[in-house]
């Protein structure tokens, strides 16, 4: 590391210090609740964690008196802002951040369609960045979802341009010829099954390794799905985006 300091992994392995597992609990709670749209009941967390509701009650009293989590009037929970603020500096220190977010607003000026940006968020596409077009019909995509990895434009992008490792573990059951074209046209078609009426086109966006780190997609409803207009806009968006990364001007 650029600091002399050993990564944490390797010197928890020296020093047998083991991570806590009750935190590690409570953050799989956190987590579940970042994959809801909508504020949860008590039982319905309890019922998809298969976990105590007594339990999980503790852990969401935790996560309230944290400033993580808070109850609606009904009774339900959900998260806070504190998690969006997360979110914005996380994206931030990769680099993902607000200085992307003007190549994707000239992106959906040019195309008039929405602009996300994905990158993997343990084995899922994670929604970084999105920009919507106005006065035309959205796509409702926050920021901070995530999407199916083999059915999902941004997902296809992301795994055919995997390490070959992470690529073989991820792509069980996925056509391997698939993935080989994504690679050889450099861009990738949703398969339509993930939302109805709903198609998308996304490119890789490389980092100064070469590597790819995220996927640039642009989607729309199926009566003004465009790929043949969209490619070569994407294609240069993705490598204003790759210039950012590394270091240079927009």
């Amino acid at each position: 590391m650029a600091d002399g300091m050993q990564p944490i992994d390797d010197k928890a392995q020296e020093t047998g210090v083991r991570p806590l597992t009750s935190a590690l609990k409570t953050l799989d709670l956190l987590d579940h609740l970042g994959r809801s749209s909508q504020p949860v009941r008590l039982a319905l967390l309890a019922r998809e964690l298969g976990v105590a509701r007594a339990t999980i009650y503790q852990r969401l009293v935790t996560l309230i008196a944290a400033g993580w989590v808070e109850q609606t009037p009904e009774g339900h929970f959900r998260l806070t802002l504190r998690a969006a603020r997360l979110a914005q500096a996380a994206t931030e220190q990769a680099g993902l951040g607000i200085r992307t977010l003007p190549v994707l607003e000239a992106l959906t000026a040019e195309t008039g369609e929405a602009a996300s940006l994905a990158a993997m968020e343990g084995d899922e596409p994670c929604i970084l960045q999105r920009v919507e077009p106005k006065g035309v019909l959205r796509i409702e995509m926050r920021v901070g979802a995530t999407m199916s990895l083999t059915e999902s434009a941004s997902g296809r992008v992301l795994l055919a341009f995997a390490e070959p490792e992470r690529r073989h573990r991820l792509a069980s059951g996925v056509d391997p010829a698939l993935l080989e074209q994504v690679r050889l046209t450099g861009h990738a078609i949703s398969s339509g099954r993930s939302i109805d009426g709903v198609l998308a086109a996304a490119v890789p966006v490389f980092d100064h390794r070469g590597v790819c780190i995220a996927a640039l997609s642009l989607v729309a409803p199926v009566q003004r799905f465009a790929p043949d207009g969209w490619i070569v806009p994407l294609r240069a968006a993705a490598a204003r985006l790759g210039d950012i990364l590394k270091g240079r001007s927009a």
